[in-house]
């Protein structure tokens, strides 16, 4: 590696191909050599990149930070709302405002940070507040199928009204689109860190309470648990938003181990569904949790691209993403299969109707980003071309969500 850079050392493109293709390797033989050639100004520019650490964690202004302070405070008083307000009741508010307790106030601090326009703050929260209204006011009991389908898709129309203040009014730019998926996925990423480190500080304060004779479990999980798990949200944007250099690093390799991972796991399973002789076709759980399955392999191939898209992809990378949509694809022409059958032999239910949309949109968007990744393979494509296929399609999902949140109950008699 040592002499391959020094008879590169002119060649920023070939220098820059050398350290792609092994980072590590590549810092300890400049190491070896700079002493050599540290006169030189791309010696010393090599020297500072190679070498550069930040300082310190960022908190931001402070008035930054006391808007974060003050919308964790307003994200827990709303989920311990049913505590507060005489007469509702946890398994009434629970199912139909999850959504509310976290995207109003992190659409609130994007609003407020990117400057975003006055109209569309007004047409944002007007969004959310007929929306709030309509899932409320929606009749019918906690088994009502509609009511039900409401409660699960209309976190999906929240959030994407949170993209239209995360992006502003550039939200038609697919490499805006796709910074809001590369965003998601870095929440969930530090969310569950922050998660992972209140669970270890919840069991060490119960614990030392608890030996000198207090017992607070009951108090703890009641407030501070549930207000920590609405804050946890906000607090990670906040830290995101000005120490990227935390996440940017964690999420690729995180995709980078999860995807081969879920791809030989995949396989696994379904040859595991041909030994066992499981029907799809005729065990209505069986296909829920196939479904379930489904959706939550097609937001790991999302984001492992959109976390990934700036990076030079090797290709066994890429021919690990490409078996990984192909596979999918396949389940999800299994899934689709079955609630066809299931229509034709037992008609059109909300459920029914509604799976059947949704499989039909992600086998649609995964066959165009598996033929995008083929062609990756073969050089026809760029990453770029990836990106766009997944981008067209979130505005159709949030069409789709909405359709279901507050077209199915009417439709369908709120049944």
């Amino acid at each position: 590696m040592k002499e391959e850079i020094r008879r590169h050392f002119d060649n920023p493109k070939e220098l820059e191909q050398l350290y792609r293709r092994n980072k590590a390797g590549f810092k300890s033989a400049f190491d070896d050599l700079y002493p050599e050639v540290q006169h030189l100004p791309q010696a010393r520019f090599w020297f500072e990149r190679l070498h550069y650490t930040q300082a310190d964690i960022s908190w931001g202004s402070r008035a930054e930070l006391l808007f974060v302070i003050m919308a964790s405070l307003i994200a827990g008083v709303i989920a311990k709302a049913p505590a507060f307000i005489h007469g509702l009741k946890e398994e009434h508010f629970y199912p139909r405002n999850i959504g509310f307790i976290v995207f109003p106030v992190l659409t609130a601090y994007f609003a407020w940070k990117k400057r975003i326009s006055k109209q569309m703050i007004f047409w944002i929260f007007a969004a959310m507040l007929v929306s709030a209204l309509f899932i409320n006011s929606l009749p019918g009991t906690d088994n009502s199928d509609t009511l039900i389908l409401s409660c699960i898709h209309l976190p999906c129309v929240l959030l994407i009204l949170l993209g239209f203040a995360f992006t502003g009014s550039r939200f038609r730019e697919h490499q805006q689109r796709i910074a809001f998926l590369r965003f998601n996925g870095d929440l969930v990423v530090m969310t569950t860190l922050l998660l992972l480190a209140g669970m270890i500080l919840t069991g060490i304060t119960i614990g030392l309470f608890s030996l000198i004779g207090f017992s607070i479990e009951q108090f703890y999980f009641e407030y501070i648990v549930v207000m920590g798990l609405a804050a946890a949200p906000v607090v990670s944007t906040y830290v995101i938003q000005w120490n990227p250099q935390l996440i940017s690093r964690v999420s690729p390799v995180i995709a980078r181990i999860f995807s081969p991972l879920v791809l030989i796991t995949l396989c696994v399973y379904l040859s595991a569904i041909l030994i066992s002789g499981k029907s799809l076709y005729h065990d209505r759980s069986f296909l829920l949790m196939f479904n379930m399955l489904l959706i939550g392999v097609m937001a790991i191939i999302l984001f492992s691209i959109s976390v990934t898209s700036g990076a030079t992809r090797n290709k066994t990378g890429l021919l690990i993403l490409f078996l990984l949509s192909a596979v999918t694809v396949v389940i999800n022409g299994f899934a689709l299969s079955a609630v066809i059958f299931r229509i034709s032999e037992w008609g059109m239910t909300p459920n029914r109707l509604s799976v059947l949309g949704g499989n039909m949109l992600i086998l649609i968007n995964l066959l165009f980003v598996t033929y995008r990744l083929f062609g990756m393979l073969r050089n026809r494509y760029g990453i770029e071309d990836v990106e766009i296929s997944i981008s067209k399609f979130i505005p159709v999902y949030w069409i789709w969500a909405i359709v279901v949140s507050f077209i199915f109950p009417i439709v369908f008699g709120f049944k």
